[in-house]
Formats: C-alpha cells, structure tokens, sequence
C-alpha cells in the first residue's frame, strides 16, 4: 500500500514537473521534492523514477521517430533550413545587437552628458539666485553708504538694520554675509559719527545764534516791562504785581512770542532729534548723553570771556556777555524740554550756576573801572532785565541777587562821593547872606525843592522879599532830593533787598549831613563876622527842620517789609546841637565886640569936672546892640535874639562893673561915680526902649551899685535887712571894694 502510494506521488511529481512553464519553476518544483525524498532517504527512488521517465520519454520519442521517419527528415531539413536563417538571423541580430549596444553606449554617454548638463544648470540656477541675493545684499550695503554720503544718516540707518536683520539672513551660507556682518559696527560707528558731525554742526550753529537769542530775549523782556507798566497806569491795582507774576503772564497773553521759532530766527532740533534717536536705536545713549555733555560744558567754557569792561561806549562787552548766557541756557532748557532723557535738571542748574558765579566773577574784576554811578545804575538794571528774563525760563537768579547788593554798596559810594563833593562846594561858595526873591515863580521853586513853611501864603508875600536862609539851603535840598531818587532809582521792583537800601539811604544822609553840612558850617563859625555866623545859625536851624521831614519822608518811603515805627536821623540831633555851639559862637563875637567897645571907655575917675553926657563908647555900644537887633539878628527866632541879648547885656553889665573894680583905679571921685551913672542909665534906658522887661534884670546889680556909691549913708549896705531892699543885688565883696575907693 505504501509502495502504490509513493508510486503516486513521484507521479504527480514529474507531472508537476514536465508541466513547468520554465526552468525556474521547473527547479522549484524539483527542489521540494528532493528535500522531501532526502528526509526519508528515498533519494534513490526518486533518481529511479526520473530515469524511468526519461526511459519512457526515450522510448516514446524513438516510436514516434520510427513512425514518421520521412516527415523527421523533412522536418530536420526544414530545420536545418530554418536554422540557417536563424543563424542568418542570428548574426542579423547580433550586429543589430552591436548597433543598438553602440546606440545604446551612444545614447548612455548622451545621457551622462545631458545629467552633468542638467546638474551644471542646476548648479548655474542655484548660483544665479545665490548671486542675485548676494548682488541684493551688496546693494544694501552700498546703499547704506550712499545714504551716509548724502547725509540721510536715519534712511542708511534703517537700511542697515534691514540688511542685518531681513537679507543678510538670506545669504547666511555665504563668506560675503559674514564679511558684512562684520563691517556692520564699522558701519554703525561711520553712522555714528556723521550724525555726530551733524550735530556738532548744529551745535556750531546754535552757538552763533546764542548771543542773538540772548539778545531777542532781553529785547521782549524789555517790552513786557513797559506792556505791564502801561497796564499798571492805566489799572493802579496791577501795580503790585511784578513781572513774571501769574498776573502779569495772564495779562500779556496776548501778546506771546515763540522765542525758537519767529520771523527773525529758527532754532531747528531735528538734527538733535535725529541724532537721539539714531544713538538710541544703536544703543549708545549713555555715551551720546555723556559725550553732549561735554560738548555743551565745553561751549560754555568758550561763550565766557577770559574779561570785560565796564567802561566801553554802549556796554557792548557786558551786553554780549549775558546775551551768550541767556542764548545759552534757553537752548538748554529749551533741550530738557523737548528731550526729558538727554539733559537732566541738575546738569542744566549746574551749568548755569558756573556761568553765573564766572560772570559775577567777571563783573567784580571789572568794577574798578566804573566811577560814575549813573552807569553803574545802567549796570544793574541790565543785570535785572537779564534776570527777570531767566526767571521767566526757570532758572534760579540767586547769585546775581546777591551781587545786585555788592552792586548798590559800590552805587551808594559813589552816590556819597559825588553828592560829598556837591555839599562841599556849596556850603563853601556860600555868601552866607539871606537869600533874595524877585518873583512868585521863583519863590515856589524855593517852596518846592526845600523844607520851608513861609510865615505868610504866596498871596499875602511882597516881592521882592528876602528869605531867612542863604542860597546854600534850598541847593542841598535839591541835593538831598537828588540823592534819594538816586537811592530809590536802584530801589525798583527788580532788586529784591529794599529794606537794605532803607538803611543804606539812612547811614548815607546822616553821613552826607552830618560831615559835609553840619559839620563844615560848624568849620565856618570860626569866622569873625556875625552876619555870618548868624546866618549859619539860621540854616543849622532850617536843616534841623529839613531833616524832621526826611525822616517822615523816609519813613513814608521805606519798603512794606521793613519794620515800623519811627526814623530817626543823627543828623537831626547833630544840627540841633551845633546850633547851641552857633549860639556861644555868637555870644562870643558879641561878647568879644562889646569887650572891644568897652575897652574904649577912658574914665577919668577922679575927674575935677562933672560929666555932662554919656560916654562915647556907650552910645556906641548900644548902637551896636541897636543895630545887630535890627539887622544882623533879625532873622533869628525871636527867643534866641532875646536870649544873645540877655547874654550881650549881662556880659555888657559885667565889663562896666570891672571897670571901677580894675586894680588900677585905687581913689573914685564923685565926678567919675556921676560919669559911670550917666553912662549906666544911658544903657537902661535904651534896654527899657527894646521892650523886653526881662532884659532890665541884667543891669540891677550894675544899677544898684551905682546907686550904693551914691549913696548919702553908705553904712546901710553893711546892715543885712537893709541891704537885701535896698542893694540885693550888689556883690557882697565888689560892694566895700568900691565904698572903700569912694571914699
């Protein structure tokens, strides 16, 4: 059973095999097979059954061979014939075969050939468009340049940064990128630097305009002063208000001005704005704000002169001088302004405080050369309109403020020296003679330059008439009015110190007063003629009343902020008390005169013949009385005559009296009392025609002992009771003096 079966399956083996459509599967039929028969080691038996077949097939070809033997030959004729052709074919075929194998190799080398065309255009492509972005890139470049060049340094910077950070990424593969990006800083420095150069230029530009900024600047100032004055006129109540008040700017509001941007200059900061922000985007704003900086320090350093004068024509120097500074700093504060992040307030404070403290400096050398106060006022009232000016920019003006005082003490000495040497030369060319008056007119110029207070109104005044002082009175009024509108000249609502120039005003009158009036008319009482030192009296007597109403005047004109109560000036004490020096003066030329006068007298006092008149020199005693009453004396006050009389005639009664008493005269006769007696009652009756009771005392102890000598019982004046009736007056010593030469 097992023999048929593997009878079968050979079978079905060579069938699966002989049925192959080619070798391939003929061996893959074959293949399991023999694994299959190897397995079992039946190997054999399937080498039998294959040579079996092939037996068989042998066998079966032969008997069909034998069969058709004659059709076999045909056919291998027909063959042969047929191989001939094949071969014929063949051969055909294999130069066909060489020709397509050469075509072939032909059109493989053209093929290679078109490949390596095709990789070259590829590799032409690729490099067209590698040199085209290159080419766009190296135009950027060169277009960044050219912008530099034409100085649209904002233009190349933003084509630099579009190179960099759009189309040089572009070509990052490429040596030209990386050459790029390394000239990008040079680049950016070359940027730098024109902007730079551009705005040392505007700087350049900007320092030339200073000084004309500066001096546009004071010019409205100056206008604004006189807008709020006429304002003030019109509308009294603006008056308290100064300039660069809140009031003061709603007030000219019409009238704003563009300083930076008018029909006369253009102050243009583009190039400033352009430069911040190129120096921004490249981020060297530190450096850039360091580096302008400097630059301004640098032409602030160069505005300030290494000196000034003070004395050139027109001020040209001084002018300039804070005209660069104001031009100056409004430009740097105008910069904080518009740019917050480039100039900070303490570098612009800074700035402007070294230009104030160097041109305070500048001024203080240059103050030497002033010697007129005038111009030292037009000095000061620059300096205020240029910080009335700054202080409407913001800037703190306290330097100058104080210099504005060391200002008014070189102006107050000036004002003492000039208005010395004014006082001077009128008290000395004085003629120390009343004063005259032609007309009204002229008696109101008096009324209106001096401190006078006429005894009569101008309807009930005679003229021509004569005035109680001499002419140098109403000339130093006008003086003294001078000299205080001077003060008050510097006082304007500009200089912030009023209560110093009070007190200065004060020191400088008394000084003026005192040491160059008062005290050169006490100077001049050394002289021996009486009018004039009368004369002197009067006018201490009128600048006494002069200097009651300057310290009114001064009290009334002293600023709001100083203390109240009264002023009082030394001058007032000082003339008060060189009137009694006046006074003596007087009595002491008067004195002197009388000594004189009665230093004449010749009595004869043991004379053998009684006297029939007084003596000589008594009737011109009393003449001389008669006529310094009447002249010389008439224009003091009533109780200073009186009293220069009392004293006059007191002195008089005492010269007489030392006659008898003169160790000289040792016997006195009846005849020389008589004479004495004439010439003593001659004396009181002409003190009695004065009509002063007061002045009779003088002559009671002269009278009474006159009387004693003439006495008939001398013996009463030693009886005490009868002697205080009768001779209370006689000197208890003088009275036996005399009774003893008498008798």
């Amino acid at each position: 059973m097992s023999t048929v079966s593997a009878r079968n399956e050979s079978s079905n083996v060579l069938n699966q095999i002989i049925i192959s459509p080619s070798d391939t599967d003929y061996l893959d039929q074959l293949i399991p097979s023999i694994r299959e028969y190897s397995v079992g080691n039946q190997t054999s038996k399937l080498l039998q059954t294959l040579s079996n077949f092939a037996s068989d097939k042998e066998a079966e070809i032969e008997t069909i061979c034998n069969t058709n033997h004659q059709e076999f030959v045909t056919s291998v004729n027909q063959l042969l014939r047929i191989r001939e052709g094949t071969v014929n074919l063949t051969a055909e075929i294999l130069e066909l075969n060489q020709f397509i194998q050469a075509s072939t190799e032909r059109l493989a080398q053209q093929k290679k050939a078109l490949v390596e065309l095709r990789s070259h255009r590829w590799n032409i492509d690729e490099t067209f468009l590698a040199i085209q972005d290159c080419l766009e890139v190296l135009r950027l470049a060169n277009q960044v340049h050219d912008l530099l060049a034409k100085k649209n340094n904002y233009a190349a910077l933003r084509a630099l940064e579009e190179l960099q950070n759009v189309h040089i990424k572009d070509v990052t593969q490429y040596k030209i990128a990386e050459m790029i990006q390394r000239s990008v800083p040079a680049t950016q420095r070359a940027i730098a630097e024109a902007v730079m150069t551009d705005l040392n230029t505007w700087l350049y530009r900007i320092r030339e305009m200073s000084q004309y900024l500066g001096e546009i600047t004071l010019y409205h100032t100056d206008l604004r002063k006189t807008r709020q004055k006429e304002r003030a006129e019109e509308t009294p109540y603006l008056s308290h208000f100064k300039l660069n008040s809140a009031i003061e700017l709603v007030s000219d509001e019409h009238e704003e001005y563009d300083l930076l941007q008018n029909d006369e200059l253009q102050v243009d900061f583009t190039p400033l704005f352009e430069c911040l922000h190129i120096h921004q985007s490249l981020g060297h704003m530190d450096k850039f704000r360091i580096e302008y900086a400097n630059t301004r320090r640098r032409q602030k350093d160069l505005l300030i002169p290494a000196s000034i004068t003070l004395v050139d024509g027109d001020g040209a120097s001084l002018h300039n001088l804070l005209e660069e500074m104001a031009g100056f700093a409004i430009v740097e504060r105008s910069t904080m302004k518009r740019v917050p992040g480039l100039r900070s307030p303490v570098d612009v404070d800074e700035l402007w405080d070294s230009m104030c403290q160097t041109a305070v400096n500048l001024i203080s050398k240059a103050l030497h050369e002033v010697d007129n106060a005038e111009n030292l006022l037009k000095i000061k009232n620059l300096i205020a309109l240029f910080m009335q000016t700054m202080n409407a920019w913001d800037f703190p003006v306290r330097v100058l403020d104080d210099f504005l005082l060391t200002l008014f003490e070189k102006y107050a000495d000036l004002l003492k020296k000039r208005f010395s040497d004014d006082f001077q030369e009128i008290v000395s060319t004085d003629d120390y003679m009343p004063m005259p008056i032609q007309s009204p007119e002229e008696f109101n110029k008096v009324l209106n330059v001096s401190w006078y207070h006429p005894e009569k109104p101008l309807e009930e005044q005679v003229f021509p008439c004569v005035l109680p002082f001499s002419q140098m009175y109403p000339l130093c009024c006008i003086d003294i009015r001078n000299f205080l509108n001077q003060f008050y000249f510097f006082a304007n609502d500009d200089f912030s110190r009023p209560s110093a120039i009070d007190e200065t005003v004060k020191e400088a009158l008394d000084e003026l007063l005192s040491s160059k009036v008062c005290n050169t008319l006490v100077e001049r009482l050394a002289s021996q003629y009486l009018g004039q030192i009368v004369q002197i009296l009067i006018n201490l007597e009128h600048f006494e009343l002069a200097c009651h109403e300057l310290e009114l005047l001064l009290a009334a004109a002293r600023s709001q902020n100083s203390t109240g109560g009264p002023i009082t000036l030394a001058a007032t004490e000082n003339f008060r008390s060189k009137k009694k020096v006046a006074e003596k003066r007087i009595f002491e030329v008067v004195n002197s005169k009388i000594d004189d006068l009665i230093e004449t007298a010749e009595y004869d006092w043991m004379a053998p013949v009684a006297p029939t008149e007084p003596s000589n020199y008594m009737q011109t005693l009393t003449r001389f009385l008669s006529n310094i009453m009447n002249s010389t004396l008439l224009g003091l006050p009533t109780e200073i005559k009186e009293l220069i009389y009392f004293d006059a005639l007191s002195h008089a009664a005492n010269m007489i009296l030392a006659q008898p008493l003169s160790p000289e005269v040792k016997k006195i006769n009846p005849n020389g009392v008589l004479a004495l007696s004439m010439d003593v009652e001659y004396l009181a009756g002409f003190v009695d025609s004065l009509g002063v009771p007061i002045l009779r005392e003088n002559l009671d102890e002269l009278q009474q002992t006159v009387q004693l000598m003439q006495a008939d019982n001398t013996d009463e004046f030693y009886d005490i009771s009868t002697r205080n009736k009768k001779y209370g007056r006689v000197d208890a010593i003088h009275g036996p003096v005399l009774l003893e030469k008498y008798a």
